[in-house]
């Protein structure tokens, strides 16, 4: 092995590689994108995997090959369409990102995907983590991938803290070169459900008699404390159809999607038909949905019921137009 110089691992790389890819091979989750090594189902699933629990991406990985099974399907398609089914997933720049990737690969690499982790960092919106990942499991390129969950594990293993390209070096010398792909996704898998930031299961670990912390170490800051907040919207409806608001193009948060209008607090003129609560990054949203006469004095549109499954809207949107029964069938 040729370790990090400034990381001394005291166990034999050949050791941890073993180990490591025999309790993948016993214990990895059967999740949808790891079925196939096609390039496009693998980068669908990587971008929709950052800063989102996996739980939540399998409904909407789905639904979204459904829509766009092909990358030149997602290329053709409308922003507005792919926003629509990223709907729920949060961080919409992502969406944005992969759907002009898509325009690139299809129009100006006549639907040829890069073979190396250098060719998708030219694409927009992948970076080295993501395009380091799609590189080993889709075309087995032997390099490594560093996200918070391998940080987490080799931090405890060796028993030092780690930063910046020390993580790079040392999982590049960690790394199997025969099963790049597979090693990458195991050390991520025993971060997510092994070696987590609090409680970390030591004693089912393939690791323990090779790590030097054994869980010991602190590797993790502490989350930001979630702030509250009480916010109103206005469910507007007149002849089988629901008014909407567009958020501003300009917007750093939900650019250009759709939601119901905010208003500034409870309304005499209204009813109270729903409560419901909601969280986006550090903020806890406690929301009242007011029922208002049709009136109104702000910009917006009427939307159909058969038109909102295909109408790029806020999740906070969907969650109550689904609660309220608007909102019922999938996409088109």
């Amino acid at each position: 092995m040729s370790p990090n110089r400034s990381v001394t691992v005291r166990f034999r790389a050949a050791d941890f590689r073993r180990k490591l890819l025999a309790w993948y091979d016993t214990n990895a989750r059967d999740l949808p994108w790891r079925k196939s090594r096609d390039p496009y189902r693998v980068w669908v699933s990587e971008i929709m995997l950052q800063q989102t629990r996996v739980a939540a991406v399998i409904e909407h990985y789905h639904e979204f090959l459904r829509r766009f099974p092909t990358v030149q399907k997602l290329a053709s398609a409308r922003e507005a369409s792919v926003l629509a089914a990223w709907s729920g997933l949060g961080y919409y720049r992502r969406a944005r990102m992969l759907h002009a990737a898509a325009k690139v690969i299809s129009r100006e690499h006549a639907g040829e995907y890069p073979a190396t982790s250098d060719g998708w960092r030219e694409l927009p919106g992948i970076g080295r983590y993501t395009a380091a990942a799609i590189a080993s499991i889709a075309f087995n390129e032997p390099i490594a991938v560093v996200d918070g969950n391998v940080e987490r594990v080799m931090q405890r293993v060796t028993g030092t803290t780690l930063a910046g390209e020390k993580f790079w070096s040392l999982a590049e010398a960690l790394l199997n070169r025969t099963r790049p792909g597979d090693f990458n996704q195991a050390m991520m898998e025993l971060g997510a459900t092994v070696c987590t930031p609090r409680s970390p299961g030591c004693l089912t670990c393939p690791l323990v008699k090779l790590c030097t912390t054994r869980g010991e170490m602190e590797t993790e800051a502490k989350p930001a404390r979630q702030s509250k907040r009480e916010i109103h919207y206005a469910l507007v409806r007149q002849n089988g159809s629901v008014f909407l608001v567009q958020r501003p193009r300009n917007s750093s948060l939900m650019a250009g999607m759709w939601e119901l209008p905010e208003i500034s607090r409870a309304d005499e003129n209204g009813e109270l038909v729903m409560t419901v609560r909601h969280a986006i990054t550090t903020t806890d949203y406690t929301v009242h949905v007011w029922a208002l006469p049709t009136s109104t004095r702000v910009v917006g549109e009427w939307y159909s019921a058969q038109r909102l499954p295909r109408t790029a809207m806020t999740g906070l949107a969907r969650k109550i137009l689904r609660k309220a029964g608007w909102l019922t069938q999938p996409p088109a």
